[in-house]
């Protein structure tokens, strides 16, 4: 769904997703993954994740990596809970993780990274476009590039998502009938767009990391220049997909793909030590939410509901 110019650097070495020789005595797990549509995803984000699922900084790395940055964790949470204050760097959190992606991070994981920011924008604007007050401010993070994130994005990406959640109830409360008027005048995907997405997928020794070990160790630096309620407020926001799950169900009147939600239960809090993984599931989540938006606008448009009768 991004738009990249296949004649530049920001060309995709893997969309499609490469085919190999089917073998029915030794099958690729990996291939019939990608072929299987019981949960449709995005076919070129889902070719991302797979060749970042299969890559080998996965396989070797990220269980090392996994421990190191627990234990790194831990010794932060302690210390910070014993100094006396607490401090903040949002600017140098930001630009290290810009850096970061840049130069250690594959352009397979960079592209999810920066997509998911502005998946979770045409989400949150889908709501606000068919819940009680279309005039919940929106969000208009969407950036295009590992230079966006350094605008502070990743704390954008939170408050966002906290403050839509505020914003949703007080105008529910306001507007007690609010489901049945929309109801009545029809659901609009018109927030529901495709999100591009500009990576240099030019091929450097050094970008080698897989997703999720470029979490575990990134987990730690945000740990470290966000105070303890902040980075508490971040791995909360992890468990709300099950709440915007609900939301998007209620208002389509669909609850049959809510199963495929892993992250739930705000109120049972996991623990920082599962952010890195529960952030992985967040982001596929996000991706199963946003197809399945995209499929029932499809739907939509080709079986309109019939003009109320007068």
């Amino acid at each position: 769904m991004s738009s990249i110019d296949s004649s530049n650097s920001f060309a995709s070495p893997v969309s499609p997703y490469p085919q190999h020789p089917y073998n029915r005595r030794d099958p690729d797990g990996w291939d019939v993954l990608y072929l299987d549509q019981a949960i449709p995803v995005d076919p070129e984000a889902k070719a991302y994740m797979i060749k970042d699922l299969r890559s080998w900084s996965r396989v070797y790395l990220l269980n090392p990596i996994r421990w190191i940055a627990n234990g790194l964790l831990a010794v932060i949470l302690v210390f910070k809970r014993l100094w006396p204050f607490e401090f903040r760097a949002y600017g140098l959190m930001h630009r290290s993780a810009t850096w970061f992606l840049k130069t250690w991070v594959s352009p397979e994981a960079c592209y999810l990274i920066v997509r998911h920011l502005g998946l979770g924008s045409n989400i949150v604007n889908f709501l606000i476009d068919n819940g009680p007050d279309p005039e919940i401010e929106r969000s208009t993070l969407y950036p295009r590039t590992v230079d966006d994130l350094a605008n502070n994005a990743f704390l954008e990406h939170d408050l966002i998502l906290y403050n839509f959640v505020y914003d949703f109830h007080q105008a529910q409360g306001r507007s007690p009938n609010w489901l049945q008027e929309v109801h009545q005048r029809g659901i609009t995907f018109k927030s529901i767009q495709p999100v591009v997405v500009e990576i240099d997928f030019t091929p450097r020794w050094h970008r080698i990391l897989d997703l999720e070990s470029a979490i575990e160790l990134f987990k730690v630096f945000y740990s470290l220049l966000l105070t303890n309620r902040e980075f508490e407020r971040a791995v909360l926001s992890l468990q709300f997909d099950e709440n915007f799950g609900c939301y998007v169900s209620q208002i389509l009147n669909d609850y049959r793909w809510n199963h495929v939600i892993v992250n739930r239960h705000p109120l049972a809090p996991n623990s920082p030590f599962m952010a890195a993984r529960d952030l992985l599931l967040h982001g596929v989540t996000t991706e199963y939410l946003h197809r399945y938006l995209e499929l029932m606008n499809a739907a939509q448009n080709q079986y309109p509901d019939p003009e109320p009768q007068p």
